[in-house]
């Protein structure tokens, strides 16, 4: 249970802030109760035993249940569309089977294991599906502030009603301070984000309605309430003959799962717990069934609900529980105040906490990390907002698919090479060392091969193959699996490189797919040696033997690798083409890290001997760190209290012990190492070409005077600097 790991102040924070949710569920509930077409005080019915059911028995940690915006409004306009009136003793009658028939649909999706469709939904489209929900939410409740009801159905059909509400119903004071209320909220969010402000909002709207202010200026109160705990009776099942109510409560039942399974699945991944899904839809219809014996309309998870919740801290399901009794109390005790408080004020609370649940911050993210994704957040957003709930899902899990199958059908992909003494095949577009073997095509494919995609293998291959080709190797590590299609065009694909004697290899992929090679028509790969375990295997059978020859700048020098080894370029192979800036923000971190009040001396040789969070960096990194390092002296000067000609001779002290130590590992990597620093020494010329004057002259002061005092470093000096 959920009280087992809750301290007693996490419980206390979780008690009051079950407390604020039943105030605000107050004209929440009592609003979606009367779009259902159900007496408003039928809401208040609605957050009691469902909240409490659900707060016992759900995995959720923070969600909150009960009367909101899909399922009323689906029921309201089916109660329309049959000409039933809203309010009615009709719909008294019919609404509650409906919610009967929601919970019986709920526990069979439960025993069917419907929760798995969870897994097959993105972030973006969660993100997308609640801020449309939300956004939904909010234009429904914008006419409430101007003076009107709360509006119903899609954008369109809301926009029209506030528009409409505009011409009509437009009630100043209520809109002044609706407006007013939603400012001092959003302002007090910001400013003061753990004070319940609502609570402060809503006890100044109660004295405005008890002193007849808001009466007298044609402000919306809530309606009077007559107290007392609901009868519970079994719905009239005489009325399940209806088809229509089988299908409607159906869709209800669908959208209550797929809306409250979605929602709740983000506030647990954000929150790091685990949904328990298929005992969350369980719950769910347990909950609709105690709606239906009460006679409610169909409840659901409640995202501005939840959402309040999170803003005042809540942990723990303690939150719903407390919030069931707090409403239990407030219709036993408590129903005089309600008719004192102003609908516009109330309306204000219920936006300020579903602005908090659109997800502003998701969009800026997708913004800068994935536009392919952005896309399918706005598809699920926009879905929800023009055509609905269950269009919106529909329309996010279709992007979510068709994201998937254009991530399959275009993976990562790269052609190998060698880097001088290291062992193993490295991408030549991420690392600027590397060098592809004379004669032979290395090629990385990341992604199962099947008829979307296959097509993309050959023609990387064929724009790859030279008049010197004499091997083709495919690095099919990553593939898993192939189809009949991927089958017929590599056997293809052989053929043609046959024809130029050109071998074709797969290699390293896993053991089962030389059995769906076979099965495929491939068997003469496998039976003729044309599946290796290694691309070392590969090599050799082809006739390439190590040292291996490799090609430079694009076959303007060959040369031949050394099989002893040295440490590779660990940044570079991190970040890429952003090696070079990653390595900059290390170097800044690590002088951020400077301390006036320590010893100066050990800080600075601390800096240059840089172990702090890359441990085992190797030499040619850690030189090139000393290069980023040094185009920072004045400020290392100022921070330290250390003269730039001290801190520059100690980092070039380091830096010729680093180029010592790797020419003695290999004598070429010297000039791999100097081959970094140029790169580096020409971007900051271009960039800052009085800096670079200093580094320079800088440098050939310290380097003098290295000469003098430490004359046994005279040699590499000159072969590390010669132009």
């Amino acid at each position: 249970m959920f009280l087992k790991d809750i301290s007693k102040r996490a419980a206390l924070k979780d008690i009051f802030t079950g407390i604020i949710i039943a105030m605000v569920s107050i004209p929440i509930s009592m609003g979606y109760a009367q779009v259902s077409g159900l007496p408003a005080v039928y809401g208040l019915y609605g957050s009691i035993f469902p909240i409490l059911i659900f707060g016992l028995l759900s995995t959720s940690k923070q969600f909150i249940f009960g009367v909101d915006a899909a399922p009323a409004a689906l029921v309201g306009a089916y109660i329309a569309s049959i000409g039933i009136e809203s309010g009615s003793e009709q719909a008294i009658r019919l609404i509650p089977v409906i919610s009967l028939l929601t919970g019986v649909w709920l526990m069979i999706l439960s025993l069917l294991r419907a929760g798995k469709v969870v897994a097959y939904i993105s972030t973006p489209v969660m993100g997308g599906f609640i801020s449309g929900i939300s956004t939904t939410i909010i234009f429904m409740q914008i006419p409430k502030i101007l003076g009107g009801v709360s509006g119903r159905g899609e954008i369109a059909e809301l926009i029209r009603h506030i528009v409409h509400t505009c011409k009509g119903n437009f009630a100043p004071t209520s809109a002044l301070l609706g407006t007013a209320a939603l400012v001092i909220l959003l302002l007090a969010k910001k400013l003061f984000p753990k004070l319940p402000m609502s609570i402060f909002v809503m006890a100044g709207g109660a004295i405005l309605g008890y002193t007849g202010f808001a009466q007298a200026h044609g402000v919306t109160l809530l309606e009077d309430i007559k107290g007392g705990l609901p009868i519970w009776k079994l719905p009239d099942i005489s009325l399940i003959k209806r088809t229509d109510i089988i299908t409607t409560s159906l869709t209800v039942a669908i959208v209550i799962m797929a809306e409250t399974l979605l929602a709740s699945s983000s506030y647990a991944s954000k929150n790091g717990y685990k949904l328990k899904n298929d005992r969350e839809i369980m719950v769910y219809g347990l909950g609709n069934l105690a709606a239906s014996f009460t006679g409610c309309c169909p409840v659901n998870g409640s995202v501005s609900r939840t959402a309040m919740g999170d803003q005042y801290g809540g942990k723990s399901q303690l939150m719903s529980v407390s919030a069931a009794f707090s409403m239990m109390m407030i219709i036993l005790f408590g129903t005089g105040f309600i008719k004192y408080l102003p609908v516009p004020i109330l309306t204000a609370i219920v936006i300020s906490a579903l602005l908090g649940a659109v997800e502003f911050h998701m969009i800026k993210r997708l913004i800068k990390q994935d536009k392919r994704e952005l896309f399918i957040f706005f598809g699920a957003f926009f879905g929800v907002l023009v055509l609905g709930t269950v269009y919106g899902v529909m329309i996010g899990v279709v992007l979510s698919f068709i994201s998937v199958i254009i991530n399959t059908a275009s993976p990562k992909r790269s052609f190998l090479g060698v880097i001088e003494g290291h062992e193993g095949f490295h991408s030549l577009e991420r690392n600027t060392a590397a060098h592809p073997i004379k004669g032979a095509v290395i090629y990385r494919f990341s992604g199962n091969l099947y008829f979307a995609n296959i097509n993309i293998l050959i023609t990387d291959i064929e724009a790859a193959v030279k008049d010197d080709t004499m091997a083709v190797i495919v690095d099919s590590g990553a593939v898993c699996s192939i189809d009949i299609t991927a089958a017929d065009r590599i056997a293809e694909l052989k053929k043609l490189l046959d024809q130029k004697d050109i071998k074709l290899y797969f290699a390293s992929h896993i053991g089962s797919l030389n059995d769906k090679f076979r099965q495929l028509g491939l068997s003469s790969m496998v039976e003729e040696g044309h599946c290796r375990r290694t691309v070392s295997a590969a090599l050799l059978d082809a006739g390439f033997e190590p040292p291996y020859e490799v090609i430079r700048d694009s076959g303007a020098e060959q040369k031949e690798l050394p099989i002893q080894s040295f440490e590779r370029l660990e940044f570079e192979w991190a970040f890429g083409k952003d090696a070079d800036m990653e390595m900059e923000k290390y170097a800044q971190m690590l002088m951020s890290d400077i301390d006036a009040e320590q010893n100066a001396e050990e800080q600075l040789d601390s800096l240059i001997n840089a172990d702090v969070q890359w441990k085992g960096m190797g030499e040619m990194d850690h030189e090139e760190l000393l290069v980023h390092i040094q185009a920072h002296l004045k400020e290392l000067s100022e921070k330290l209290h250390i003269s730039e000609e001290r801190i520059d001779e100690a980092i070039e002290l380091r830096k010729l012990i680093l180029a010592e130590k790797l020419g003695n590992k290999d004598p070429k990597a010297l000039k791999l190492l100097k081959e970094h620093n140029s790169r580096f020494e020409s971007v900051l010329s271009k960039n800052d070409s009085k800096l670079y004057e200093k580094l320079l002259q800088k440098r050939r002061e310290a380097l003098d005077h290295l000469r003098k005092t430490n004359p046994e470093y005279s040699d590499i000096i000159d072969e590390f600097y010669r132009k």
